[in-house]
């Protein structure tokens, strides 16, 4: 079998002129070289080049391996260069696109657990683009997003981490609060506390309420989950939000409920661009990712 090294010597050798010369470019013995090109014309059974030419003058056979070293030695320097640099990454910014805003808190420790094990990354969680994050992980403007909703590419991969259950969450004295689950004719004109997200897009509504044809009340926006939570106490509205943060309304009387018999449930996927640098890094903090949901879901 023809091998790498055979093929760089060869290109030594037009580069320079001579065995000697050679020699010193591939940092070997005159004698060591001399034997790998006899290696090399036995398993092809043809000298490579012609002895004793001034200038040096390759075969028929030497000049067809030489245009196989031309072709394949800068790929291969191309794509050592790029495992190189992925490893490199290691110590570079990883940026992370969540598409849901009660995301961030349970996502702490597993930030946490992740700086500890790579110090000198620099791990940037955002939902700054929120409505496009598939997109602007296409462009390399995020290297992995957190979604939902995949959206078939050629260009990205999708991990599935785990599934959750999407509850509706009410105050204690709401006229729903006794009922172990609730139906799509139940909300009807009711209220709904959001994130500032279209109502379209919300799980509550396109999942359960459209299909049922059901239209709920007012929509009312709210950025932070704390307040989303002290509005539902206060009667303001109801909301559906993912079973694991519900765990952050301690404190306040509020109770979830399943949505129709079956419970509304979603996967949680990690998104990335196929064939990203920094793959091992990217790998274990969906390992995490996939680790802490779990957990929280067995809570």
């Amino acid at each position: 079998m023809i091998e790498l090294r055979h093929l760089r010597t060869l290109m030594a050798l037009k580069e320079s002129g001579s065995l000697a010369a050679a020699a010193k470019k591939r940092f070997v013995t005159q004698s060591a070289l001399s034997h790998q090109i006899k290696e090399l014309e036995t398993r092809i059974n043809s000298p490579v080049f012609v002895r004793k030419s001034k200038p040096l003058s390759f075969t028929q056979e030497g000049a067809r391996l030489l245009n196989l070293a031309e072709e394949i030695l800068p790929r291969v320097m191309e794509t050592e260069f790029v495992l190189k640099k992925g490893l490199e990454t290691d110590a570079h910014l990883l940026k992370v696109g969540i598409e849901c805003h009660s995301c961030f808190r349970w996502l702490m420790p597993v930030i946490e657990t992740f700086r500890a094990e790579y110090p000198d990354a620099d791990l940037d969680l955002s939902s700054r683009h929120l409505f496009d994050s598939l997109n602007a992980l296409e462009s390399g403007e995020l290297d992995i997003v957190l979604t939902s909703d995949p959206v078939p590419g050629h260009q990205l991969a999708y991990q599935h981490l785990f599934d959750f259950e999407v509850r509706l969450v009410v105050a204690k004295e709401h006229p729903l609060a006794s009922k172990s689950l609730v139906l799509p004719k139940d909300l009807a004109g009711l209220p709904i506390i959001s994130y500032p997200v279209p109502l379209e897009r919300l799980d509550l509504f396109r999942l359960f309420l459209e299909p049922a044809g059901i239209e709920p009340g007012v929509q009312k926006s709210c950025d932070l989950t704390s307040v989303l939570f002290q509005r539902i106490a206060c009667q303001d509205g109801i909301a559906a939000l993912p079973s694991w943060s519900i765990s952050e309304a301690q404190g306040l009387s509020l109770t979830s409920l399943r949505l129709g018999a079956e419970g509304v449930k979603r996967p949680l996927f990690g998104a990335y661009r196929r064939g990203s640098a920094n793959s091992r890094q990217l790998q274990r903090y969906l390992e995490l990712v996939a680790a802490e949901g779990l957990a929280r879901q067995s809570q």
